[in-house]
């Protein structure tokens, strides 16, 4: 731990980090920075930091001016790398990839990466599990901004992987062990809402694809056009949208969720997550983004509340009182602006059981904050399948000394092996996370 970070943390927090780990038992979890204690930037951000923001820490409206702070994006640095908790070690799986973002397992094991910026969708293959792919083909090209992956029928023989454009859903025909498409694109929604980019946030354009557990519902999440306008441009937008596999039924989900990038199944209950970037331009620590299990037919507050009935957007003052107390508050509430992407459950066994069934999240990094946060992966704590309200940081490391930013983690998902793949749009890589610690 450098000086720097020490001196930042709380005393409590930075005993805890610097402890020898057979002075701590071997399931205690740091203490939880809580209040304005858990409003950090990169400078405080390390394996181990655990924070928990609750409604009570919530910022009112203008506290601070609203920021614009974008990110300058370097190359890797030479001697940085991503850090992770004592036990993991962090190596590259691949590089050189175009703007890479949504990675999936197929059921086989290998590893399909949506490359958004060329239009394709990449396969890697690393059967002996050493973390090196000895095989990686381009599955398929000519997307639009492709972004979520689904395999359906589940189980260990799909015959489709579908594929959301940002306008469109595709699926191609199959088959376990297929590195390359056997047949063209079938498109099964044909509009899905998209558009031009709005300035300043907004025009959200990423669409995740993931089955019910049951495999009888296609969910597709659909960002909002705006910051916070409430007309006709907002329709069957800022909303998670239900379908039946073949693409037809359409139904909205749960709604008023500004844009819920990243979706994922639970598979200890077979509830429905998803990671969630909040609205801008009412100052640093609001609104927090979130992660939370969705609710059928759940209104989650935007734009005209956030997080719970009793805030409502100064700039939507006295309208849809109806809607008050219908707004559900999330699971996980994470510091605000950190544009949390993409999420999935850990599921192996690999990693020490302490993880075992809690979430992992893509923090792609902050804009609209006078100091960065996010650029960093994190983990939620699930127990007895619920969230704890807590979320600990897992990988850092992508933002220098000075505040430039070398890698920003989009997709998040766990390979055959157990071990964690990151993708990372920044630096075009993929990023392999192994425990190789003593359990």
């Amino acid at each position: 731990m450098t000086t720097r970070l020490r001196d930042a943390l709380p005393l409590a927090l930075a005993a805890w980090i610097l402890a020898a780990p057979d002075a701590r038992a071997a399931d205690e979890p740091p203490p939880a920075l809580t209040g304005k204690a858990a409003l950090g930037d990169w400078t405080t951000d390390a394996p181990g930091v655990r924070r928990k923001i609750t409604l009570d820490d919530v910022a009112t409206p203008y506290d601070t001016p609203s920021s614009q702070n974008h990110p300058k994006t370097v190359k890797q640095p030479e001697g940085a790398w991503p850090k992770a908790p004592e036990g993991f070690e962090v190596t590259k799986f691949a590089t050189g990839l175009g703007q890479p973002r949504v990675i999936v397992r197929a059921p086989n094991g290998d590893l399909f990466v949506a490359e958004s910026g060329p239009g394709r969708v990449r396969v890697f293959r690393d059967a002996d599990g050493d973390g090196k792919p000895e095989a990686q083909e381009t599955f398929a090209t000519g997307l639009s901004r492709p972004f979520g992956i689904a395999f359906y029928p589940l189980g260990p023989d799909p015959k489709y992987v579908y594929v959301a454009n940002t306008d469109s859903v595709v699926r191609f025909p199959y088959k376990s062990g297929d590195l390359k498409a056997t047949g063209a694109a079938e498109t099964i929604i044909a509009d899905i809402p998209s558009g031009n980019e709005a300035v300043g946030g907004g025009g959200h354009w990423t669409r995740d694809l993931q089955f019910s557990a049951d495999g009888k519902t296609l969910f597709v999440s659909v960002g909002s056009r705006s910051n916070v306008t409430d007309d006709a441009s907002e329709k069957r937008r800022a909303d998670i949208l239900a379908f039946d596999p073949d693409g037809k039924n359409e139904r909205t989900y749960a709604w008023g969720i500004r844009n819920p990038v990243g979706l994922a199944i639970d598979p200890a209950t077979g509830k429905l997550w998803t990671s969630v970037n909040e609205r801008d331009g009412l100052g640093d620590d609001l609104v927090p983004d979130y992660i939370t299990h969705v609710e059928e037919g759940g209104f989650y507050g935007w734009p005209w509340y956030y997080l719970a009935g009793a805030n409502q957007d100064p700039r939507h003052k006295g309208k849809h009182p109806e809607l008050k107390d219908k707004v559900i508050t999330p699971d996980v509430l994470l510091q605000s602006h950190s544009a949390s992407l993409d999420l999935t459950f850990y599921d192996g066994e690999a990693f020490p059981e302490a993880y075992r069934g809690d979430v992992f999240a893509a923090e792609h990094g902050s804009w609209n904050r006078s100091r960065r946060t996010g650029y960093k992966v994190v983990r939620a704590p699930i127990k007895k399948g619920a969230a704890t309200g807590e979320y600990e940081d897992f990988l850092v490391g992508f933002v220098t000394p000075d505040g430039d930013v070398w890698g920003r983690p989009v997709g998040v998902a766990m390979a055959k092996d157990g071990s964690l793949m990151v993708t990372d749009d920044a630096s075009g890589t993929v990023w392999r996370v192994a425990y190789v610690g003593k359990k």
